[in-house]
């Protein structure tokens, strides 16, 4: 009997989309997929130019003189600008029109320009740092760099997660604590209950570059932080606030960010040993002979780490679905409003296919689709409240 009671109410959600409305996920969903091919083609392509251009030989060349570091660090920030700047074209049609075409942000082209330019700027200072550190590694660690390498992209990972909160969002975005009345009051009920201290519970203007109904947690130890987007706050009915507030407090909760340092750190030290080993053959391919310790086999080398990281996704989905399928349980446990939850997560069904079989699930979804979601929580609805309705 509750087996069939969850069925009907779980398809009871699902048929709140209407058949446009599933139409349209799907193909945004399909489209994402595509865009992942595409994106390694066009880095294989951007890698060719720049290694038969010799763009990066010649600069290599002025800087002789230099120091190592220097000359790496330079070298490793012209690749940067080079290879973002001609993959500029992918990056405006993926992030910024194709959002705009499916009605999934209302950001002006100009503030979108704005805003990658920051990025642009951080990534260049960040990455060439985190480049020389790897570099340095190749060059002194001997025949084991890439062990040293994993502990090399933990901390790296860390650091970024320490500053992000303070120092990077806030760039993009305005930080303010939920305003007063009842939904800050509940929001704040349930973050004091986790042991969650309120002024690490924000609200943040997310509908600036996105219409997606989402939250967050991030950064780590005394930055670590809860953020829910004002999409959520003004789409949201009191209910669905305080379940999708339960669900990020259980990622703070469960330190989930942690796991994933840690994971990651694993997948690079496997990453890096794979790499270092079939970079000569790639690099024939794209018609170079440079060692990898040299900074100028930075262009093939990088495109080795992302299609290894690419072909290793399935596994860092499959991590990142626990995670959520965790703090969605965390949610039903201490919010205990599962129909919230389920009309939380209809409203992410606009950008991520609801109805995705178990292989493109297991493959592409960094979250388990929204009929699994929702069919968890009518399980634990049928299991947990005596007559299948909601309580406090």
């Amino acid at each position: 009997m509750v087996a069939g009671r969850v069925d009907i109410e779980t398809q009871a959600w699902l048929d709140r989309l209407s058949s446009d409305e599933l139409a349209l996920a799907r193909d945004y969903t399909t489209g994402n997929h595509w865009l992942i091919l595409v994106g390694l083609l066009v880095s294989a392509l951007v890698t060719w130019i720049i290694v038969r251009s010799g763009v990066l030989d010649r600069f290599y060349r002025k800087l002789e003189k230099r120091s190592w570091a220097l000359r790496t660090l330079l070298v490793a920030g012209l690749f940067i600008v080079v290879e973002t700047l001609l993959t500029l074209p992918l990056t405006l049609y993926q992030n910024w029109w194709r959002e705009s075409e499916y009605g999934r942000t209302s950001q002006p082209l100009g503030d979108y320009l704005g805003q990658w330019a920051i990025s642009f700027v951080l990534g260049v200072v960040v990455l060439s740092v985190f480049l020389l550190a790897v570099y340095w590694l190749i060059r002194k660690a001997g025949r084991f760099w890439w062990a040293w390498g994993g502990g090399l992209v933990a901390g790296f990972m860390a650091f970024l997660l320490l500053l992000s909160p303070t120092l990077i969002e806030p760039l993009f975005n305005q930080y303010e604590p939920i305003p007063e009345g009842e939904v800050r009051d509940a929001v704040l009920e349930l973050a004091a209950e986790a042991g969650v201290p309120e002024d690490r519970v924000f609200m943040f203007d997310g509908s600036r570059q996105s219409n997606n109904f989402t939250a967050n947690v991030s950064g780590v130890g005394s930055s670590a932080r809860i953020a829910i987007s004002d999409v959520a706050m003004d789409q949201a009915s009191l209910d669905e606030v305080k379940a999708v507030t339960g669900h990020e407090i259980g990622h703070y909760v469960l330190g989930h960010i942690w796991r994933s340092v840690a994971v990651l750190a694993v997948l690079a030290i496997a990453g890096l040993w794979l790499a270092a080993r079939i970079y000569p053959w790639f690099a024939r391919q794209f018609g170079t002979d440079v060692p990898l310790e040299d900074i100028r086999s930075l262009p093939v080398f990088l495109f080795v780490i992302g299609l290894l990281g690419t072909l290793a996704d399935p596994v860092t989905n499959a991590m990142t679905r626990m995670g959520e399928t965790e703090a969605d349980a965390y949610s039903l446990e201490h919010a205990r409003l599962p129909d919230a939850l389920a009309g939380a997560l209809i409203k992410t069904a606009e950008y991520r296919y609801p109805l995705a079989g178990p292989v493109e699930e297991a493959l592409f979804y960094t979250h388990p689709t929204v009929e699994n979601r929702i069919r968890a929580a009518m399980e634990w609805k049928w299991r947990n409240l005596p007559d299948g309705t909601e309580s406090e």
